[in-house]
């Protein structure tokens, strides 16, 4: 048989050590299964699919200090110039850049401003029909800007009757899929929607809605402008170097600031979500490992307190596999205690992270496979001391000590 009532016994003559490791185990578990569960689901939200190729596209800003040049024509030459450049796809003038956590929202509604009704936030990008090419972003329906559709201008006193949306936004502005075609208002602007593209995400990953996208054939005509290149992946970085160069030949009177891969904007705006993980998983690794230590630690103090009484049983003939069996079962027994408790404090723990923090909800799955791990962990843990006790001679361990 197990034995389990002496074990029983024999814990509750030396509880201190018992129930700090079973203290030890309820933390663990808890902690281990929030933080495992959150480490998923930052790993998810770092991982998600952008409907951007990354890996082509790069964008800068520049700042122009001649006030004598006519704007909108150098913009047009600057926009030539660049899809001139071999190996680059397309470029385009935006007022953001996806995945940048800085950019532009408004509210799409189905009536004027000046009339009530709901709503639906969505970020915009102002941008001409070189858009959706230079974003590596295809139509799933309608068209693509014309030309004579797009509006440069330094002020809004003339503003598009198109746009070009995302299906997200489509679905959740006509959910009964039939968006292409129908009128939507930008506050008292009304906007013909052309074009349904692919999924695509806006400059905050974050957002509430960040499939919610509208793409409006508007450049504003500043001295402050931010250009989208889009060029063959193998060489976007050679062209990022020499780009600073060919843009003070097209014009010295500028100044070219926050040259970056979209790779990269990505990775700073979720740069806080990068560290929370590494410091996730880091704290699981710790500790599991100090848990473990625990358990050996305790179990190496056991052995040593009863060197005699193990020698004892060995040399009235218990096997070497019943002394391994014992320890064992008085780990897992102490364990199974933990477990319970830290699986009863992780559920808690998961719902005051909903309630405070806007996590969402906690997957038992996570407290399962936690407690699964910590169990196979611990009884790992006194494999080594408890096979170590087994082979202890009773000549030696029965002696006065």
């Amino acid at each position: 048989m197990l034995e389990i009532k002496p074990i029983f016994n024999s814990l509750l003559r030396s509880k201190a050590g018992a129930i700090m490791l079973l203290i030890q185990i309820a933390i663990t578990t808890a902690i281990v299964s929030n933080a495992a569960f959150i480490a998923k689901d930052r790993i998810d939200f770092l991982s998600q699919e952008t409907g951007y190729p990354e890996e082509e596209i790069f964008s800068f800003t520049t700042m122009t200090f001649d006030k004598e040049l006519d704007i909108v024509q150098k913009f047009e030459e600057t926009e030539t110039m660049l899809r001139n450049i071999h190996s680059v796809k397309n470029a385009s003038l935006f007022n953001a850049v996806p995945l940048s956590g800085s950019g532009s929202a408004g509210g799409l509604s189905l009536k004027p401003a000046t009339e009530e009704g709901p709503d639906v936030r969505a970020a915009y990008f102002l941008a001409d029909e070189n858009a959706l090419d230079t974003l590596g972003v295809n139509l799933l329906e309608g068209r693509n800007f014309r030309p004579d559709e797009v509006i440069m201008s330094a002020s809004r006193g003339v503003f598009p009757e198109v746009t070009i949306i995302t299906k997200a936004l489509g679905l959740e502005l006509f959910p009964t899929g039939d968006a292409l075609g129908k009128t939507v208002y930008f506050g008292v602007a009304p906007l013909k929607i052309i074009g349904i593209a692919e999924p695509m995400k806006s400059a905050w990953l974050k957002d509430s809605r960040p499939d919610n996208v509208s793409i409006i054939p508007f450049v504003s005509a500043s001295i402050f402008q931010k250009i989208i290149v889009r060029t063959e992946p193998e060489q976007r970085t050679a062209i990022m170097r020499q780009i600073e160069d060919l843009m003070i030949q097209d014009h010295s009177k500028r100044v070219i600031i926050g040259l970056q891969g979209m790779d990269e904007d990505k990775r700073d705006n979720n740069a806080s979500d990068i560290l929370m993980l590494r410091m996730l998983i880091t704290l699981i690794i710790v500790l599991v490992l100090i848990t473990g230590l625990g358990i050996f630690g305790l179990t190496v103090f056991n052995i040593n307190k009863r060197t005699k009484q193990i020698g004892t049983r060995r040399a009235l003939g218990a096997r070497k596999s019943a002394i391994v069996r014992y320890f064992l079962i008085e780990n897992a027994i102490i364990c199974v205690f933990g477990l319970v408790l830290g699986s009863i404090a992780a559920i808690f723990m998961g719902q005051l992270l909903l309630e405070n923090y806007s996590m969402p909800a906690l997957d038992t799955f996570y407290v399962l496979m936690t407690a699964l791990f910590v169990f196979i962990a611990s009884l790992l843990s006194v494999v080594m001391p408890a096979t170590k006790a087994a082979n202890i001679s009773p000549s030696i361990a029965t002696r006065s000590i």
